[in-house]
């Protein structure tokens, strides 16, 4: 069952089902600063918009920019 992109609201267990990674890998972006900034909090649980989490860039997706000198 994929991450619905129409509810308000995506918590870390719907980003990690979305990019098909663990729970845990989604703490660990969260936690190096790699994940966006929470689009809001419900108590201490983040939760981010789906277009936030559609509109981002995973780590590691990109160009590799150590091979630019």
């Amino acid at each position: 069952m994929a991450a619905d992109p129409n509810t308000d609201y995506w918590m870390t267990a719907d980003i990690a089902e979305h990019l098909g990674v663990k729970v845990e890998t989604v703490r660990v972006y969260r936690t190096r600063g790699d994940l966006p900034e929470p689009d809001r909090m419900f108590g201490r649980t983040p939760a981010w918009r789906p277009e936030t989490i559609l509109n981002w860039q995973r780590p590691g997706r990109g160009a590799r920019t150590d091979l630019h000198g």
